[in-house]
């Protein structure tokens, strides 16, 4: 029995790392949306899917991935902190979990604080009835992360209208074409798709969206 409590308590570190690192890896899908680039990129990238009218090219697995390696992309600063700053010294058994989960929340909360409106971050500081603060990384992370996606909500939505509107110019030029030569059979969208189509290849219109993508962040 001694024997069996001396494994047992040898076994408790391993164990809790165990435990925090399938913690980890279960909630890093919440984490990935909600605390990363990922939100925004993913909708503007669906936007400008429908502004073209091709419903399904490119298709969600091909979208999905294009935001997650942008996500990285972005990230890559904030990720390298957390490694430097958290995982490494967490590695060597320099800090304990708690203080490198506190670590990790830094660069990550001055991520979200860079892109998030100070209104909406006071609006929900307001809502939590939380005492105002001068330094905004002292709020908690229920303020931050809901601040945060708001944030990303507004941009990506705006962003979406904006692309939008020359497709949707040629969409009314067709459509107006077409009537006035008493073509009102014929279905707007089949002319107009190809016009769309190259419109966004002749402007270069993967790079030039990834580029403006990645210059919208406050890194």
């Amino acid at each position: 029995m001694n024997n069996l409590l001396m494994q047992l308590n040898g076994g408790n570190v391993p164990a809790l790392d165990l435990v925090f690192m399938l913690t980890l890896v279960a909630l890093l899908p919440s984490i990935v949306i909600m605390m990363t680039a990922f939100t925004r990129i993913i909708i503007i990238l669906s936007f400008t899917r429908n502004a073209m009218g091709v419903q399904q090219t490119p298709p969600n697995t091909v979208l999905a991935g294009m935001a997650l390696f942008l996500t990285l992309f972005i990230m890559s600063p904030v990720i390298s902190q957390i490694n430097t700053e958290a995982y490494q010294p967490y590695l060597r058994q320099e800090i304990t979990q708690t203080e490198a989960v506190e670590r990790m929340v830094v660069p990550m909360k001055d991520f979200m604080l860079r892109n998030t409106e100070k209104q909406t971050l006071d609006s929900f500081v307001g809502m939590s009835n939380t005492q105002p603060k001068e330094n905004a990384q002292d709020y908690p992370l229920t303020v931050v992360i809901p601040a945060f996606m708001t944030s990303e909500l507004k941009v990506g939505f705006t962003a979406g209208f904006l692309i939008y509107l020359p497709f949707l110019l040629i969409d009314v030029i067709v459509s107006t074409t077409l009537m006035s030569m008493g073509m009102v059979m014929l279905p707007p969208t089949m002319v107009s798709m190809p016009f769309k189509l190259l419109l966004f290849i002749s402007v270069d219109g993967w790079q030039l969206l990834f580029g403006n993508l990645i210059n919208s962040f406050n890194h």
